[in-house]
């Protein structure tokens, strides 16, 4: 491929602008279609209600609340019949089914404690992108002043409306934060404008094409808006970290004396293949997620796979191109002493080499101390309560947020909780529907029961059956809505296992959004260890070939599992329990969202192990040429230390755009992503890794015959294998050589010498 660059450079850079234009030119459109919620599990027996709902009823939960507030009173002549005017318009609506309101069904729910606010509220049928349509089109006509009225509009179609375009300032908010950090940090690394905006170049196109790709992918798949958030951060982050290995490659090939075309070459060939190995490590972590039916989950697999293959394709080719092009100009633009790079320092003397001697001197007291603080940290974790976003995620001036505040302040109650206990391919008589109505509403915290016989409550009948009775039953089905008496989530969910528990004839579905956020629980909990499964046995297979080690993977997967203890424990502590939730700007829940659990050890995790694949080839590499454990380690620390240092810096830099954010769960994501890559890149990598390794001594390395022969053919080795050749280019033996100017002077001198007798050379290489 290099050799395509080399001669194509101005080609493939013009080739790639075009992609970058035409791709971002999709993604510019691409919150028109994502969806805001991707919550639920399609396959779970709330997700079958409200499909059963919408397919012989015409109808969905209550999704949409108007908030109507008046100076005088709800029963005022004026306010009638202003708010029987907006009922009836909402009614007309295309798409929006059972509309409510206090003032044509005077239920004591829908009238506020003071008398001077109603509700109206209805369900807007579709799908979810059709909801949000809606729901949007529907705030923009009757939010507002209607006459004496004050018109809010909320509900849930409008939280996971509002989600969307909150996100949308959020990217924007985040990319503000992100890149002014990212620049400043790579002038310290780089020390000169050049070379530190060729990592931005490159994060800018592989967002760009990340964003067009995803735009392609909803043709095919509903995506979350969550995949958005993902594409654009995770994207600057991988970009510039694979840009940060192949640029400091680069200039310390020049440095050494190298020409231009095999400083390029020997970079793409080193720290280009490192990249690729990296980038599958992460695309393997992420796709975990597609184990989770949760759209949101999965959204973010799709796009964090995207992320990792399209930021190390266009490392691998616009860098290459570029470098091609600036030659040694990459140094231009210094900008002063405080920005120049510290001299490496000479073997044996960098500060990683102490850190790792010292280390490996008393690794049973420090690898039990680190080890001790990791899951002390880690320990707020085992009490996480999970749960999913509610109005609260969202800012204070969030519509969805104030009109369900209000209903909660200012109302009695509300129907908004509601179960719906759907019979199906119903043979019901009114005599079997009574019965099952009068044990539903004989449970506890149950306030009524209505269905096609009538309503009910303390187990008996309370009003008969009306004409509004009548939606409850369809030809070949029927239904029941369950109203709580008490709406915080333990007696919520305890009232969701009861009305499952109670005996039907034929089987009862249970839907409402309650019933719909246990489920997807339930669904999260059910996958997590099929998904950990597949992504430690493809992890261990990777760092197999990587290391030609069966110890050192699993080693590697136990430390970066343990290297996110700390995020755990800190998303608990602060997200759940609400420390620091003032200086942050967010509102304590009592719970943790279900799925930043999931997608934060997906991200972790897959960075932990990229940051292992830069460490361990190295560490592999300096064993193989001296054949000592203590030694491998602390040079290997010493070699790749500062760089992977430099690049968990700023990827952690990234990662804070993520606190720009206004919604709460994507505040953890800019809490415990960095938080995971700097313990990762300081307690893991400077402590327990030198310790363990210095435990396990030459079993690190322990390899049987047939994984050997696996490794050879598959893995990754910085070494060179140099055929030396007898005067008439015969092969009579091997040499591994090191340094990469000597393998390409031996090469050179054997190809000479051989004429045109030349053998194919085996190069492998990681860092």
């Amino acid at each position: 491929m290099f050799v395509f660059t080399k001669r194509r450079s101005r080609w493939v850079l013009g080739v790639f602008a075009v992609l970058a234009v035409v791709l971002g030119t999709l993604g510019a459109t691409l919150f028109e279609r994502v969806e805001g919620g991707g919550y639920t599990d399609p396959g779970s027996a709330s997700s079958r209600a409200s499909q059963v709902l919408r397919d012989e009823f015409g109808q969905a939960p209550p999704n949409v609340v108007f908030h109507v507030d008046t100076e005088s009173s709800v029963d005022d002549a004026k306010t009638v019949d202003a708010a029987k005017r907006i009922t009836i318009d909402l009614a007309a609506r295309t798409g929006v089914t059972h509309v409510v309101s206090y003032w044509t069904t005077p239920l004591p729910a829908l009238r506020s404690v003071d008398g001077k606010q109603g509700l109206i509220v209805a369900g807007i049928v579709g799908t979810e992108r059709e909801i949000d349509a809606r729901a949007s089109a529907i705030a923009d006509e009757f939010a507002g002043q209607h006459g004496p009225l004050t018109v809010r509009v909320g509900g849930f179609a409008m939280l996971m409306h509002e989600t969307v375009e909150q996100s949308k300032t959020d990217i924007a908010k985040g990319e503000l934060v992100a890149f002014p950090l990212t620049l400043i940090a790579l002038l310290f690394v780089f020390g000169g404008l050049v070379a530190a905006s060729l990592p931005l170049l490159t994060a800018i196109v592989t967002v760009l094409a990340t964003m067009g790709a995803l735009w392609l992918l909803t043709l095919f798949t509903p995506l979350s808006v969550s995949a958005t958030n993902v594409a654009t951060l995770l994207g600057l982050g991988l970009a510039i970290d694979y840009s940060l290995l192949i640029v400091n490659r680069y200039r310390d090939e020049l440095a050494s004396g190298a020409p231009t075309a095999r400083a390029v070459a020997i970079t793409m060939r080193t720290a280009g293949r490192t990249v690729a190995f990296s980038a599958v490590t992460v695309a393997v972590a992420l796709s975990g997620l597609l184990f989770f039916p949760l759209l949101a989950i999965r959204s973010m697999g799709y796009a964090g796979i995207l992320v990792a293959v399209l930021a190390a394709v266009v490392a691998l080719t616009v860098l290459p191109a570029a470098l091609v092009l600036l030659d040694k100009r990459i140094d231009k633009g210094q900008l002063g002493w405080w920005f120049l790079r510290a001299p490496r320092p000479a073997p044996g003397e960098g500060a990683w080499h102490r850190l790792a001697t010292a280390v490996m001197a008393k690794p049973i007291p420090i690898g039990l101390a680190v080890t001790a603080l990791l899951l002390v940290l880690g320990t707020p974790f085992l009490g996480v309560h999970l749960g999913f976003p509610d109005e609260r995620s969202l800012p204070e001036s969030m519509n969805a947020r104030q009109v369900t505040e209000l209903v909660n302040r200012d109302f009695a109650a509300s129907d908004q909780q509601a179960l719906y206990a759907v019979l199906p391919e119903s043979a019901y008589s009114a005599t079997g529907l009574d019965a099952i109505a009068r044990r539903l509403a004989d449970l506890d915290n149950v306030r009524r029961v209505d269905t096609a016989t009538g309503s009910y409550a303390q187990g008996g009948l309370v009003q008969t059956a009306t004409a509004a009775h009548a939606q409850f039953r369809a030809p070949n089905a029927a239904y029941l809505t369950v109203v709580p008496e008490a709406t915080d989530t333990d007696s919520l969910v305890t009232l969701v296992k009861e009305v499952r528990a109670v005996p039907t004839a034929t089987p009862m579905l249970v839907g409402g959004i309650v019933a719909g956020n246990v489920d997807s629980v339930a669904a999260i909990e059910n996958a997590v260890l099929p998904a950990l499964a597949f992504v430690i046995a493809v992890m261990l297979v990777v760092l197999l070939l990587l290391t030609g080690s069966v110890v050192l993977p699993i080693l590697a997967v136990i430390l970066s599992a343990l290297s996110l203890t700390a995020t755990f424990g800190a998303l608990v502590w602060i997200f759940q329990d609400g420390h620091l939730s003032r200086f942050l700007g967010f509102t304590a829940t009592g719970e943790l969202a279900a799925t930043v659990p999931v997608m934060l050890f997906a991200a972790g995790f897959g960075l932990a192990m990229d940051y292992q694949v830069f460490l361990l080839a190295r560490i592999r590499e300096e064993y193989d040429r001296t054949g000592k454990n203590d030694v491998a380690v602390a040079l290997g620390l010493e070699r790749v230390g500062r760089i992977v240092t430099a690049a968990a810096i700023l990827i952690s830099v990234v990662f804070l755009g993520f606190l720009a954010s206004d919604i709460t769960f994507m505040k953890a994501f800019g809490i415990g992503l960095p938080l995971a890559v700097l313990v990762d890149a300081t307690l893991v990598r400077g402590f327990l890794l030198p310790a363990s390794m210095k435990l396990l001594g030459d079993t690190c390395w322990y390899t049987p015959e047939f994984v050997r022969r696996i490794q050879d053919r598959w893995g990754l080795d910085e070494r060179h294998d140099v055929p030396v050749r007898d005067p008439l280019g015969m092969t009579t033996g091997r040499v591994v050589v090191d340094d990469h100017a000597a393998a390409d002077a031996l090469l050179a001198s054997a190809s000479a010498g051989a004429g045109e007798h030349t053998d194919s050379v085996a190069t492998r290489s990681s860092s």
